[in-house]
């Protein structure tokens, strides 16, 4: 089966009108999302870092970075706007796998600023990205992830490249090389995760599919195979290979109304837990002082991936459920600031943390958790979340994206601004200009 061909055709033939209203709706909430966690995390010492690093060897001042007065060339904006937007680890995430704005919203932003584009044209590629992006990291999936992959990356620069060459208005063969050259620069290992590697994942695949698409629209060409091919990224990285995944359902079923947005600012697999402590300990009135013991019973997943008991670091802190759940019962919250190095050296949440232990249930699901607390006048409490906040099962509410966008820009911006942000992310299918949404998260300092 000839599937990046097959995906390219479908691509280039998709029009504005093939798009339901609720994915249109769905692509708006997502960019909502994306710009607040973008704009919050726009100030982080992993985006000055990456500023330092490539401000001298930048091109013309062609887009926004988010958040801040800087302004890049397309490339690296994509790049730094996509590292923003992953930093917090606040960005969405499909109901399997894949945060998939990071990778795609940040190159298709910054292409609006560089060549004027509608917003019905920038809402269009995205869900083309979103699709790309999820179907063909879906046909590798589980083996792929489980192998060390972060699939975010990996899969993330097929939505891009979808994304550019619908803008840059590819046809089917220029559009298979898109995707061949995205193929050929896929990366992204789990190995980073709590450090500033893995924000740097989604900002290399936007970066990364902006410069395929670039490349193609120029004559660059690739394997017209790079999917399927033996050699090719699915069988590279997969014995488990499914095409269909990529194929089936093409233009009927949306991979974007799978998202899901967080409530909290780390791995989605602690969601669960997370609820389930806070809401023990509100209803309870319970001090941290007053807990023996914090019992959570959660997916083998869990412990693989934030079973850290003793983590340094506020990014470390992401990938420790113990740190989230006590940060959550001392703080009753827990966004940016509950994932800061000075919340996981807080000698109240440290302490606490050695009171939590782990039991792995294989029946358990990613996004649900049991959790017993008992206090030490010998009550015991206990609670079964069946479905984190946030996913699909209870899914935020679009006030509930405003909230979490404000909470996350209003140290940097004035209350008009993100008045303006907002208004223009719910209506941004009918502007003539989405070069505007950028523009609008620019600060003076």
């Amino acid at each position: 089966m000839d599937v990046t061909r097959i995906l390219a055709r479908y691509l280039v033939n998709s029009s504005w009108a093939d798009i339901p209203e609720r994915v249109r709706h769905e692509a708006a909430r997502a960019l909502l999302n994306f710009m607040g966690c973008a704009i919050g995390a726009s100030r982080h010492e992993t985006v000055d870092n990456t500023l330092a690093a490539i401000k001298p060897f930048a091109g013309p001042p062609q887009a926004s970075v988010l958040g801040r007065p800087e302004r890049l060339d397309i490339l690296n904006a994509a790049l730094v706007n996509g590292i923003s937007a992953h930093v917090f680890d606040f960005d969405d995430t499909h109901a399997r796998a894949i945060h998939p704005s990071a990778p795609v919203l940040p190159a298709l932003l910054a292409f609006a600023e560089w060549r004027k584009i509608t917003g019905a044209e920038l809402i269009h590629a995205f869900v083309l990205g979103v699709e790309a992006e999820e179907r063909v990291g879906l046909s590798v999936f589980p083996e792929h992830y489980e192998a060390g992959w972060h699939i975010t990356g990996t899969a993330g620069v097929f939505g891009s490249a979808a994304g550019a060459g619908k803008l840059l208005g590819l046809d089917e063969q220029k559009m298979a090389w898109a995707l061949g050259i995205a193929a050929t620069q896929s990366s992204g290992l789990q190995e980073m995760f709590g450090s500033m590697c893995k924000s740097l994942h989604p900002g290399r695949a936007a970066q990364g599919g902006l410069t395929a698409a670039l490349l193609a629209a120029n004559g660059f060409t690739s394997s017209e195979r790079a999917i399927e091919a033996p050699r090719g990224f699915a069988r590279v990285l997969s014995t488990k290979f499914d095409p269909k995944v990529i194929t089936e359902g093409l233009g009927s079923r949306y991979e974007l109304m799978s998202n899901m947005y967080k409530p909290y600012a780390c791995g989605l697999v602690v969601h669960a837990a997370i609820d389930g402590c806070i809401e023990l300990s509100r209803e309870n009135s319970l001090a941290p002082e007053a807990i023996e013991a914090i019992e959570l019973t959660v997916s083998p997943l869990v412990t693989r991936l934030t079973g850290n008991p003793d983590p340094q670091t506020g990014l470390e802190g992401k990938f420790s459920v113990y740190h989230a759940v006590c940060a959550a019962i001392v703080h009753g919250a827990a966004g940016e600031a509950q994932f800061s190095d000075a919340c996981v050296r807080d000698p109240r949440v440290a302490a606490l943390r050695k009171r939590v232990s782990l039991r792995e249930d294989a029946a358990i699901g990613r996004t649900e958790a049991r959790v017993n607390i008992r206090a030490r006048d010998g009550r015991t409490f206990a609670r079964h979340v069946e479905h984190a906040l946030g996913t699909l099962a209870r899914p935020m509410s679009d006030a509930d994206l405003e909230a979490k966008f404000t909470a996350l820009a209003q140290e940097l911006l004035p209350a008009a601004q993100i008045a303006e942000i907002i208004g223009l992310c719910w209506k941004v299918a009918g502007l003539e200009d989405a070069g505007a949404v950028a523009r609008a998260a620019a600060t003076r300092a």
